[in-house]
């Protein structure tokens, strides 16, 4: 199946491509960007241009910022193209319920990936959490904006998110494992003075399930959950794809390399099925916790 992508930025080329590149079920045919390309690809700087150049390319996969990509979905699903979203799936949680409308009104499908919950050792912690009582659980999200945004200031106006543009994947993996669902009951969210969204989040769920949020970290990176259950503890690391049972590694990999190929063979599937993935849980807590949070104003950031 042909894919264009649209968006060329840092995480288009660092994993949607090598992705793309290395599946037997897709080829990139095009690509949509003002500034960015793909050696060999055909090249569109203007969306509808490429609509028009390129009917036979039925996927889209949208690798925008969450704000501009309304548009760009709605014109693609208008335009009879399957469509597939990068985490976190919209600016807000109105504007996807109104794309997976119009998708299921077209029989198309729209994918709302969560690529977190494509790491390695996700699923194996979702079963063995399977039917077990939780006590608590502790999310530590803690990475460097700098590393993973160099100079991108948009993560911080207004649609950003700030730090739950990272914050999310720990919530796309949370609310996948759980046995039991919970909801945000308090939130702390510091916003450096000029600046329009969260770098740090603290917050607190039902179940004594708890979490810290934090884009300030250098150095390593911590990508960590700990589960406290009847029957002994759970540990994931490295964003999902180590799991510990009792302090001992028991499944996973320490690499972050296959949750973007999962993704696209997951899209294969919904578009041959005429199917959607839509699930909106990860983006209902971000929006709690900016309903319920109290902001603190911390230091100004600057790139």
């Amino acid at each position: 199946m042909q894919v264009a992508l649209v968006g060329i930025g840092k995480i288009a080329l660092d994993q949607h491509v090598p992705a793309i590149a290395a599946s037997p079920d897709w080829e990139l045919a095009a690509t949509v960007s003002r500034h960015g390309a793909v050696p060999g690809i055909p090249a569109f700087t203007d969306f509808a241009a490429f609509l028009d150049a390129c009917p036979g390319v039925s996927v889209v996969s949208l690798c925008l910022p969450p704000v501009p990509r309304f548009a760009y979905a709605e014109a693609a699903l208008q335009a009879g193209r399957h469509v597939m979203l990068e985490k976190p799936p919209g600016a807000t949680l109105a504007e996807v319920q109104e794309l997976a409308a119009l998708a299921a009104g077209m029989g198309l499908t729209l994918y709302t990936t969560w690529h977190s919950r494509m790491a390695r050792a996700v699923e194996p912690a979702r079963a063995w959490l399977a039917g077990r009582r939780v006590h608590r659980a502790h999310v530590t999200w803690r990475e460097d904006v700098r590393k993973w945004h160099p100079g991108q200031d948009w993560v911080f106006e207004p649609g950003g998110m700030g730090v739950f543009d990272p914050g999310i994947n720990a919530l796309s993996i949370l609310t996948h494992i759980l046995p039991r669902p919970v909801h945000m009951t308090a939130a702390t969210l510091e916003f450096p003075e000029n600046r329009q969204t969260p770098i740090a989040a603290r917050l607190a769920f039902t179940g004594q399930v708890s979490a810290d949020f934090d884009w300030r970290q250098e150095g390593p990176q911590t990508w960590d959950i700990s589960v406290e259950t009847d029957r002994g503890p759970l540990a994931l690391r490295l964003g999902g794809n180590v799991l510990e049972i009792d302090g001992r590694v028991v499944a996973g990999e320490r690499s972050i390399m296959g949750e973007y190929p999962a993704l696209y063979a997951r899209m294969a599937d919904l578009v041959r099925a005429r199917a959607s993935e839509v699930d909106l849980a990860p983006m209902v807590h971000v929006a709690d916790a900016l309903t319920l949070g109290r902001r603190l104003v911390t230091a100004p950031f600057h790139f």
